[in-house]
């Protein structure tokens, strides 16, 4: 679990093929000294594990399901990744509760620069838009920012990025186009799954429409 505060922006040294999908060698030189083998990091909001780690930062093996849902697949040697350590308990969670599973790709769309500030407005899958509300939370690649507007015909939202973020991110190398690690909050998910009958799968539940909220459970929870 994190909280998608970025701690350290690093570099790609190395990308290997391994029979399971890629090995990415990671350059470390602020978290190197807390991190150890078989710890959880983030990387551009994707979970990977520790398999080893030298002077010179961290290796983690990311499989082929990982790289074909995240951007990862995407890196190239050289490229700079947000970073950030699994939360221990007791932890001040000043981002919001992200997992670090991504649920979809995304793209920015624009970048306007209003004052200090950025605006970014971004694509997301459309399966994602009924998790994305307005003021709630969303990740994009492993930065816990709010939702500031939606656009549902387009398939778009937009985020406003103070400055601190903007320049402490990869957000300092993004271009309009770049592929973005969206991430909903986990919580509309676990709203979700409630309100339908069964444990339906999403799929399911998107087919059937079939909500326990009816005129009569609401009068029996004194509505």
């Amino acid at each position: 679990m994190f909280t998608g505060l970025v701690k350290e922006v690093s570099r790609i040294l190395e990308i290997k093929n391994i029979a399971s999908g890629k090995q990415l060698f990671v350059e470390s030189k602020d978290l190197l000294h807390d991190i150890e083998v078989d710890d959880s990091v983030s990387i551009n909001g994707a979970c990977q594990t520790v398999i080893r780690k030298n002077d010179k930062g961290f290796f983690v093996e990311s499989v082929k399901t990982t790289l074909e849902k995240s951007t990862l697949g995407l890196l190239r040697q050289g490229d700079m990744v947000n970073l950030e350590l699994a939360m221990k308990l007791g932890d001040r969670l000043g981002g919001h509760l992200v997992q670090g599973h991504v649920n979809g790709i995304g793209a920015a769309t624009s970048i306007k620069k209003i004052g200090e500030n950025y605006e970014l407005n971004f694509s997301l899958p459309s399966e994602l838009l009924k998790y994305t509300v307005l003021e709630g939370s969303i990740t994009l690649n492993g930065i816990s920012l709010t939702v500031s507007a939606i656009d549902r015909e387009a398939a778009a939202a937009q985020v406003s990025v103070i400055p601190h973020t903007w320049k402490n991110t990869v957000f300092n190398y993004l271009k309009t186009g770049d592929k973005l690690n969206i991430e909903v909050d986990i919580l509309a998910k676990y709203v979700e799954s409630l309100f339908y009958k069964g444990g339906k799968s999403p799929q399911s539940v998107e087919k059937t429409k079939k909500s326990i909220i009816t005129e009569e459970w609401l009068k029996s929870q004194g509505y």
